[in-house]
């Protein structure tokens, strides 16, 4: 008996030594476990990958990364961190999807295009109709075009703005199934797919072979005071993270010897931060680390943070991988946000302050220090077991894998 294919067009899909984007990856582990081959098509660099793949001159690149999962990268031009030169390599890239034949990669069964970016819902819709396939499955990580409606006060009359607008109609009325990441979404998509039975749950994960984490280098073990109550935050230093009051906070407590702040991450805002913090001896900034380090370098922290924007996207809800990360470690979380079902919510593993206020945040971690090593162990276990139970990608394969088998919707 043949194999059933799935297609997974994500221009931002990575492997594990890529450093960024392995959910697909973990997924299709667990899918080729159940007897299916996975093509995952992603573009040939991302500003996000620790490491870009090796690609040949040609459009498109093979790679048979392990039996039955393998990488087809899509050549497309290089980019700074946003701007329109990543939209133009969006474009670009699903341009050059258009041209990947059945002889490049075996026909598919099920289709799952993910976004962002948005606009190969155009391939997927065609190659649904192309190779008769059984199921078109669209994916969302982040809500666009409210993202950049909602974070950078976008108008809503911007004609880029408007053409995303466009594309996030026709995926949501052409897809057979929709997936969102984000909890509370039906909110909002339903309203626009006009049918809530496509709309379905599976957030992001953790794969427990993370576990067999590489050590740190001694050198950057010494960089993190032993001595001190570390509060540390591992992720990108993005605007979508509010890291300016967590920076704030840090000043606020410069004074405070027993409490030092920790920022492993890269990102556009590093060295705004970097300089606001110049004159501070309670704050540490490492460069982004491996991702199969992360789970060395949390061991080191006392609390870990996140932290968002008083802002109405995440009324929808948030899976930021930092969580799971934070959660497996077993670490108690300070969450800086409104209550939206967060895993730190649910869990209970954590405590939940309001967003943008660096006081908020030194209150938070003062509450945290008054804890004993007992009942810091505890707040940390109830996270540690919800993401075991709830975010393991076997778990959340097999949510995908009932979406496959079950009829379309119409």
């Amino acid at each position: 008996m043949n194999k059933k294919v799935i297609w997974i067009i994500n221009q931002t899909a990575g492997k594990p030594d890529s450093g960024w984007g392995e959910r697909h990856y973990y997924l299709a582990k667990y899918w080729v476990n159940n007897g299916y081959n996975v093509k995952i098509i992603s573009g040939s660099y991302n500003h996000l990958f620790i490491n870009q793949p090796k690609i040949s001159k040609k459009t498109f690149t093979i790679e048979e990364v392990e039996e039955n999962i393998t990488f087809c990268w899509v050549k497309t031009p290089r980019y700074n961190g946003g701007g329109y030169r990543k939209f133009w390599s969006n474009i670009i890239y699903t341009l050059k999807v258009f041209f990947i034949s059945s002889k490049t990669l075996s026909k598919p069964s099920y289709l799952i295009v993910s976004s962002m970016p948005i606009f190969p819902i155009i391939n997927g819709y065609f190659f649904k109709k192309w190779f008769n396939a059984e199921k078109l499955i669209f994916e969302v990580r982040d809500l666009w075009p409210l993202t950049p409606v909602y974070l950078k006060g976008y108008s809503k009359k911007h004609p880029l703005i408007k053409i995303v607008a466009w594309f996030e109609k026709f995926a949501y009325k052409k897809a057979d199934v929709i997936v969102s990441l984000l909890p509370n979404a039906y909110n909002y998509i339903d309203k626009i797919s006009g049918n809530p039975s496509k709309f379905n749950w599976i957030p992001n994960g953790i794969d427990e072979s993370l576990l067999d984490n590489e050590n740190l280098s001694e050198n950057l073990q010494n960089q993190i005071p032993s001595d001190k109550f570390i509060v540390g935050y591992a992720g990108t230093l993005g605007m979508a993270n509010a890291m300016e009051y967590f920076i704030e906070a840090s000043v606020m407590m410069k004074e405070i010897s027993q409490v030092h702040f920790v920022i492993v991450g890269d990102g556009y805002l590093k060295q705004k931060y970097v300089v606001q913090t110049k004159t501070n001896t309670n704050i540490t900034f490492i460069n982004k680390i491996k991702k199969n380090q992360v789970q060395s370098i949390l061991k080191l922290f006392d609390v870990c943070y996140v932290g968002r924007y008083n802002n109405k996207l995440y009324d929808y809800g948030v899976s930021y991988n930092k969580y799971f990360d934070y959660m497996l470690a077993g670490k108690p979380i300070l969450e800086s946000s409104n209550n939206i079902n967060s895993p730190a919510e649910i869990s209970g593993c954590g405590i939940i302050i309001e967003p943008e206020s660096g006081e908020a945040i030194v209150h938070g971690i003062q509450k945290f220090q008054l804890k004993s090593k007992d009942e810091m162990k505890k707040i940390g276990k109830k996270g540690y077991v919800y993401v075991k139970n709830y975010h393991n990608f076997e778990y959340l394969s097999n949510k995908y894998i009932t979406l496959f088998k079950c009829r379309p919707i119409t």
